[in-house]
């Protein structure tokens, strides 16, 4: 995989990571369950893939990478588990735009841990996001729950720039698919004991919806994420999946009838634009394999 691919990869999974808050909302059970069963089917998914690659080998795990992997697993947990709490709290678009807010704390996040300057256009192009973010966020009224879901967004977006540095950082001794399986493994452990007692009433639906959930929103879109963390910054893959929201109101429109309002429109326009901008930047700047060559 070089730099061009990578930002296709990264694409293709911000399409199945926007199918995600659809699939939480027609999932009827708990937000623990729901996170517990897509870990779950991940690690099948993921354990398949690593047995069907020829000539794959089980790398081993040093002691501070081992605690690395961890520390993502309990981010990524809290990351999806306050994701599908402002899903039901709020509906898909509201939840994922909020979310959305994720590139400004990766940005901020990756600068300080890596000692990285944020540049001008990097500033800009972060401001038009949230710009965005704002055109589309239908009110600031704390007792509404949209606003509440909103924020339970903010916080998984907070959490989601924590899991990209921390898989930038893996990225560089663990395999991505070795790793996602591990942290989907640890994340199985974390989530049993709340999960537990909702899983016997989840339906058949219910566990159809989360195999598709773990394998395609989980495991695919997981892999492509941390293999193309190889080649490219946190902040730049931050950036890109600004574009996940986008899809998300599209399929909530399309499948649930959730009209987007103009403020969505127009916000969602900003998004795009943004992406687009910075991939023509980005383009200029080493990336992380590049800089160690």
């Amino acid at each position: 995989m070089n730099k061009r691919h990578a930002l296709v990869s990264l694409n293709i999974a911000a399409f199945f990571f926007g199918l995600s808050g659809i699939l939480g909302k027609v999932i009827t059970t708990s937000p623990a369950a729901i996170v517990f069963g897509r870990a779950l089917f991940a690690v099948l998914a993921l354990s398949l893939l690593m047995l069907g690659v020829r000539g794959f080998r089980w790398q081993r795990i040093s002691g501070g990478s081992a605690l690395v992997v961890i520390g993502a697993s309990a981010i990524l947990a809290g990351h999806w588990l306050t994701f599908f709490i402002s899903v039901k709290a709020s509906g898909v678009a509201i939840a994922t735009l909020g979310f959305a807010s994720f590139p400004a704390f990766t940005t901020l996040f990756e600068s300080i841990g890596f000692r990285e300057r944020i540049s001008l256009n990097e500033i800009l192009l972060i401001v038009l996001i949230c710009l965005g973010l704002m055109m589309v966020c239908p009110s600031f009224d704390i007792s509404s729950g949209s606003t509440r879901g909103f924020l339970w967004g903010i916080l998984s977006g907070a959490l989601l720039a924590l899991l990209i540095i921390c898989n930038r950082i893996t990225a560089i001794s663990i395999r991505p698919v070795q790793a996602a399986l591990c942290q989907n493994a640890v994340i199985c452990l974390l989530m049993l004991p709340f999960a537990f007692h909702a899983l016997p009433q989840a339906s058949a639906g219910d566990w159809f919806y989360l195999v598709l959930l773990g394998v395609f929103c989980t495991g695919v879109a997981h892999s492509l994420m941390v293999t193309s963390l190889r080649f490219v910054k946190a902040r730049a893959a931050a950036v890109f999946f600004a574009l996940e929201p986008v899809y998300a109101i599209l399929f909530a429109w399309a499948l649930f009838g959730e009209r987007p309002t103009p403020g969505m429109f127009a916000g969602a326009a900003v998004i795009i634009f943004s992406v687009t901008a910075f991939s023509r930047h980005d383009k200029k700047a080493p990336s992380p394999s590049e800089r160690q060559a």
